[in-house]
């Protein structure tokens, strides 16, 4: 069924009201929802009228309607990608037997443990995101928050729906402790050290919906291989709306980078006292801030070498990004694949069992992904006349878990000491004053057509309609 009805309390496609048990439960958990939205959704904007998309199929090819919502009553609610006939397990020790339609009991705690962490990265973003709305700088990009938020709660809603129905008792205890947990709290922080950074200014909102939102890109097509069903059918949902968060996120630094490349070009001058004086970030800002989203964000797919992983890929539970594509065994009993390693000094590489490294298979195709989007942002510099380059860092640059952490390395990968990595850090990450100057230009704007002077416009509207069109009623 790819239409989704509308007339019940929660909008779903997964004939919800034949299973009246499990609809109590998910109606009791909406209102405790609907106030963690309250206590914590974007601030100050419960009566804004919104141009916002709404599932209405998951039909590719008609999913979405676009028109004026308030937040608090979007329709949040439970979609799954058809089911496909016959589905098997296409890796793994129980490769070619039936896809699970249930949860077999020994892999129940594991299972578990992956949707309530995918989950909770949900609610988190839209906490890290909560002020944004009051510097926004423009209508057009206070929509595309706004628009970002309302989904990620709805993805949480797809989590919670997995909890409340295959879990039982555990799971509607998980499925309360995501709207407990806040980020960034000191006694009960979010789960994933990423999602308890702040998000303070619009610079590194447009770095996390890039860097940030593509790591949930590559770990829900990781789980769209599942053996488990209904959580591959939930993701493949999810990814379908997980690729305009990302679309805000390249194309907001590209436009960042556009009007400083304007502004460089007027002022004839690559000066970064006087481009911040004309109200723009100077590309080493930007290039140091991407070091920062972008190595925070390589430590979410974990340790190098993980048992964990080993085990959820031998169980069938999470696969690769685009198994079905790959050309191998699927069981990767006896292969190996290559990490780093330190040693006298030097980074090197070392072979280990492939089975024992998938996060950092993971890892890789994410960074080979990154490296895409950064190449288009240089093409607009290069568009532009100017001789500077943005560069993603190397992988092992300022991270903090697994082999690597805690090593000092360069951006262009070599091992430093102590006394040069103090040297040159404020080269390499933003500094306290590099934040205080973004924060510093974070004026809002919301006239219709209207933009800061630190961004460019976009080249054209959301849903066809023009820049300056009025995404954002404000009563």
């Amino acid at each position: 069924m790819s239409g989704i009805n509308y007339s019940e309390k929660i909008p779903n496609n997964v004939n919800l009201s034949e299973d009246r048990t499990l609809q109590r439960a998910l109606e009791h958990w909406q209102p405790n929802y609907l106030q963690w939205w309250q206590e914590m959704g974007p601030e100050g904007s419960q009566n804004f009228d919104v141009y916002l998309r709404t599932a209405v199929s998951v039909d590719p090819q008609g999913w979405a309607q676009f028109g004026y919502v308030k937040m608090p009553d979007y329709r949040w609610g439970i979609f799954l990608n058809p089911a496909e006939q016959d589905r098997k397990i296409h890796f793994g020790d129980h490769m070619g037997e039936a896809a699970w339609q249930d949860v077999p009991g020994e892999h129940r705690a594991n299972l578990r443990r992956i949707i309530v962490t995918q989950g909770d990265t949900e609610p988190a973003s839209v906490e890290q995101q909560r002020h944004l709305g009051l510097t926004c700088p423009s209508q057009y990009d206070l929509r595309n928050l706004f628009q970002v938020n309302v989904e990620e709660g709805r993805h949480l809603w797809a989590m919670v729906y997995l909890l409340h129905k295959y879990f039982g008792r555990d799971g509607r205890e998980e499925a309360e402790a995501l709207l407990e947990r806040r980020s960034g709290h000191d006694d009960n922080p979010r789960i994933l050290e990423a999602f308890n950074e702040k998000t303070p200014d619009w610079l590194s909102f447009f770095m996390f919906t890039y860097f940030t939102d593509r790591d949930g890109k590559f770990q829900l097509c990781a789980l769209a291989e599942s053996a488990f069903d209904p959580l591959a059918r939930t993701t493949k949902f999810m990814l379908t709306e997980e690729a305009h968060h990302m679309f805000v996120g390249e194309s907001g630094v590209g436009r960042v980078i556009t009007r400083t490349c304007e502004v460089m070009n007027q002022l004839k001058t690559d000066d970064v006292n006087k481009l911040r004086a004309a109200g723009v970030i100077d590309l080493p800002t930007i290039q140091k801030y991407l070091n920062f989203h972008f190595s925070v964000t390589i430590d979410l797919f974990g340790a190098d070498q993980s048992s964990n992983a080993a085990t959820f890929y031998s169980s069938g539970l999470k696969g690769r990004y685009e198994e079905g594509k790959r050309t191998d065994d699927h069981v990767l009993k006896g292969s190996t694949y290559k990490i780093l390693d330190v040693s006298n000094g030097t980074l090197v590489e070392k072979e280990v069992p492939m089975l024992n490294a998938l996060n950092e298979v993971l890892r890789d195709d994410y960074i080979t992904d990154s490296k895409a989007g950064v190449e288009r942002w240089n093409r607009l510099i290069e568009k532009a006349g100017i001789d500077f380059r943005l560069k993603v860092p190397h992988k092992a640059f300022h991270r903090n878990i697994g082999t690597l952490a805690g090593v000092k390395v360069s951006p262009d990968g070599r091992v430093v000491s102590d006394a040069e990595w103090s040297a040159h850090q404020a080269e390499w990450l933003p500094t306290d004053q590099d934040r205080a100057y973004v924060a510093s230009l974070m004026g809002r704007v919301v006239e219709p057509g209207k933009f800061a002077n630190w961004i460019a416009p976009p080249v054209m509207g959301i849903n066809r309609q023009p820049v300056n069109f009025e995404y954002v009623r404000f009563n």
